[in-house]
Formats: C-alpha cells, structure tokens, sequence
C-alpha cells in the first residue's frame, strides 16, 4: 500500500474557477426568476422608456434638453450649438414623443404607418414656423422585460426610434389621420447632429 503524499511546504492547491452559466434569452441567469414589476400603466412606462431614448441621444449628441410646462401638444424642446450655425449660434426644435408596441422591430418596406389624432398632427404639420417641430416614434417589444439589456460593456434599449418632420402634411381623417414614417430615419445622436445642422443653416429638419 503507498502513504499519504505530503505536499511540500510552499505549494498551495489551486481551484480551478468553474465558469458562470450563461444567462437565458431573458437576461436572467438560470435558476433565476424574474422579481414583480410595478403596477403603473404599461403606456406611461413607455412614455418614459422614449424619455429615457431622447436622453441618451441628446446626451451623446451635446444637445440641450428642456420640457414646456404646461405641455401644450409639444413633449420637448432640443437645442444645439455650434459655431457653424449661420441663423444663431444656438438652433432649437421641437419634438413630440409617440411610442407603439403595435408593430414588429426592422419594419419591412420603406415606411411604416402610424396614426395620429387630426389636433396634434395640424400642430405638427403647421408651416411655416419659427421653430421647426419632428416626430418621434418607438417601437418597443409588448412585454417590459424585454425592454432593456444591460451588460458590462453596453446597455440597450429595444427597440428603435425613427423620426419625421411632417410640416405641411394634409389631414386626410375623420378624427385621425395615418401618415408613413421613413424606416432609414433611425433617430440616433448622429441624425440629430444632422438635423441641428440643416436648422441652423436655416433650412428644415
């Protein structure tokens, strides 16, 4: 029979790290349930989810925010500025805010339809203005917890944004009115770098 091996003095045994299971689709680690959501209304969470949205982008893009009160058809005014402004050296617009849980992500086509009650649209579509106003509409997946991903290196927010400037659109509706948002208008810091660019040449978003 052999002995016991002694270890020799100085050698310490090392574990070796067993790596952590991987998260499952709905970013929680297995064996890991979900904690209870609050109970607030599903829209006004997605009302803030697209704040949050214009944050980031205004926030990345050097932009100034600052909310009407009392909102008046109108969620958010965005300055921008720049030297190369040639009307001032700040140029603001405004934007109103809409989200939908109604349509899939990557709209197929080149538009997507959405509508709008006829009093805010005619606002929207008012010209010509001293200020010029977009639209802002998110499509977000149906259920909160698929909302965000967060991880070391990023945090996401599902699922787009995409903007219009409907300046002069008609009103076609009894009560409503379906305009065609453009799906290569992905609203991100640098469109709005852009559309601060064309205004402060004076010319439209």
């Amino acid at each position: 029979m052999y002995g016991h091996r002694r270890r020799p003095e100085g050698v310490t045994l090392m574990a070796l790290a067993q790596p952590e299971p991987a998260p499952s689709a709905s970013g929680l680690l297995p064996g890991r349930t979900a904690p209870p959501r609050g109970h607030i209304a599903t829209t006004a969470c997605m009302e803030t989810l697209q704040v949050g949205y214009l944050h980031a982008v205004a926030a990345a893009a050097g932009c100034s925010l600052a909310q009407p009160f009392p909102d008046h058809g109108i969620d958010w005014h965005v300055s921008h500025s720049a030297p190369g402004h040639a009307v001032d050296d700040e140029v603001t617009i405004k934007v109103q805010l809409k989200a939908t849980y109604q349509l899939a992500p990557r709209p197929p086509g080149p538009t997507f339809a959405f509508t709008l009650d006829n009093d805010h649209l005619v606002k929207l579509a008012r010209s010509p203005v001293s200020v010029h106003k977009i639209l802002v509409v998110m499509i977000v997946p149906r259920g909160r917890d698929d909302w965000i991903r967060a991880g070391h290196d990023r945090l996401a927010l599902r699922h787009c944004c995409y903007w219009i400037n409907l300046a002069g659109h008609p009103v076609t509706g009894r009560r409503r009115t379906t305009v065609r948002v453009p799906t290569s208008r992905i609203f991100d810091d640098r469109a709005l770098c852009e559309i601060m660019t064309r205004v402060g040449a004076g010319g439209r978003p």
